[in-house]
């Protein structure tokens, strides 16, 4: 609570998750939740931006759902990128859905390349480009890559 009561973005997105689904003994509390998300998203949260296109888009607000998309684009969240290849997919505009997916499978979002994937088999993207993209996904995978992580791969794979 100090770090909320401080304006941690952190914190205050974490105390949204907490009345968003009930923990620690926190009633569940969306309007609260989506109040914390709104705070933090203001205090530069990527998550935050995310949860909140999250929770428009399935409440049917699709202005705001892509305002806070376009947010947590900016700011790196390569879920976010996706969902806005996935809105401007299901508007029509195929070209500006693949640029979209593209940046996010660079970055290594496994959904994107999939739909990528799809949207090549279906003649929306060109050889190229998906060599190029599948390049950039595989690498940034890589990057992303360690030996603790693998280790905490196998254990939890291991149950």
């Amino acid at each position: 609570m100090k770090r909320v009561d401080a304006n941690d973005a952190r914190a205050i997105y974490s105390l949204g998750n907490h009345y968003y689904h009930g923990h620690l003994g926190l009633q569940q509390d969306w309007a609260r939740a989506m109040e914390l998300y709104a705070m933090a998203a203001d205090l530069g949260s990527s998550k935050a931006h995310f949860t909140l296109g999250n929770m428009y888009r399935e409440g049917g607000g699709s202005k705001k759902s892509k305002f806070h998309y376009e947010a947590a684009a900016m700011a790196g969240h390569e879920g976010a990128r996706f969902n806005l290849g996935c809105m401007e997919a299901q508007s029509g505009n195929m070209g500006q859905a693949v640029k979209h997916w593209t940046i996010a499978a660079s970055a290594g979002e496994y959904g994107a390349m999939h739909t990528l994937l799809g949207a090549f088999e279906k003649g929306y993207v060109k050889r190229e480009a998906i060599i190029s993209t599948l390049t950039a996904y595989n690498n940034s995978c890589a990057e992303m890559r360690s030996e603790a992580r693998d280790s905490i791969r196998l254990c939890i794979g291991a149950r």
